[in-house]
């Protein structure tokens, strides 16, 4: 049963740090049809490369050995960006199939942080 769900955690935690990695780099190098994709929600351009680098900061301290209280924190700001992103779609009445892709890796997120391994869990003893 362990083995499954570490099995799980990893092809479930890969796909979500390719998806966030890569999607963080498109937005803090502000690639055209990313920024063109954020218009309607009226963000500013610098607030895409902020969001961008922080995506990549969390993949990595959630793929990183150790340092688990910086791993919860990864784990909430993924999962509050990725909300964020469908609130804002849901907000500025842009709700196309772009609603999709977060709402999928927030999903992700959770399940990642759900089933990771104890030595990546702080424990409150």
């Amino acid at each position: 049963m362990e083995k499954n769900r570490l099995v799980w955690y990893w092809i479930i935690t890969a796909i979500l740090s390719f998806c966030i990695f890569s999607g963080g780099v498109a937005q803090a190098l502000e690639v055209k049809g990313v920024v063109e994709g954020f218009k309607p929600l009226g963000y500013p351009t610098y607030f895409i490369s902020l969001i961008g680098i922080w995506k990549i900061l969390g993949i990595i301290a959630i793929l990183i050995p150790k340092f688990k209280l910086l791993k919860e924190w990864a784990y909430a700001g993924l999962f509050f960006t990725m909300t964020g992103a469908v609130i804002s779609h849901i907000a500025s009445n842009n709700v196309t199939i772009q609603i999709i892709a977060p709402v999928v890796l927030a999903i992700f997120t959770v399940l990642s942080w759900y089933l990771r391994p104890a030595d990546r869990k702080l424990s409150y003893e």
